[in-house]
């Protein structure tokens, strides 16, 4: 497998392919979108989506939101879906695409079976997340 940028231009070309992937990510996710939402931000430009390839087969998708603060640009992942899409081979070429794009730092806010396999890459927990809906 080979992780590759799905550039914004194909989001909707690929659609068909990504959408499987993306719908499972969110409905373990603790982000607050859906689908379409999350079809919006990638197809713009504004969330970064890579995706696991063997061959032409999509295999798995990550998608990526930047924010800047002082002292990093922070790579936040708010989707990851498919079959082993992060794995030993793969993350090195993860965390290249992501230096390629001005990153300096990666968190996300993931379910405990992905924190317990990105601790194995080197992530530590770092806060955890509260929330109240007013």
């Amino acid at each position: 497998m080979k992780i590759l940028r799905i550039p914004p231009e194909q989001v909707a070309q690929r659609w068909s392919t990504i959408v499987p992937f993306l719908e499972d990510a969110l409905t373990k996710a603790v982000a607050d979108v859906n689908a379409d939402q999350a079809k919006v931000y990638l197809s713009s430009g504004q969330w970064l989506l890579l995706g696991g390839f063997e061959g032409e087969n999509l295999l798995g998708i990550v998608a990526v939101q930047f924010s800047n603060r002082a002292n990093d640009r922070v790579a936040f992942i708010t989707a990851v879906g498919g079959k082993e899409i992060i794995n030993e081979t793969l993350i090195d070429e993860f965390r290249t695409i992501l230096r390629a794009q001005g990153a300096t730092m990666i968190q996300g806010c993931v379910r405990e079976s992905v924190a317990r396999l990105l601790r194995r890459f080197g992530f530590a927990e770092r806060a955890i997340l509260v929330e109240n809906k007013l």
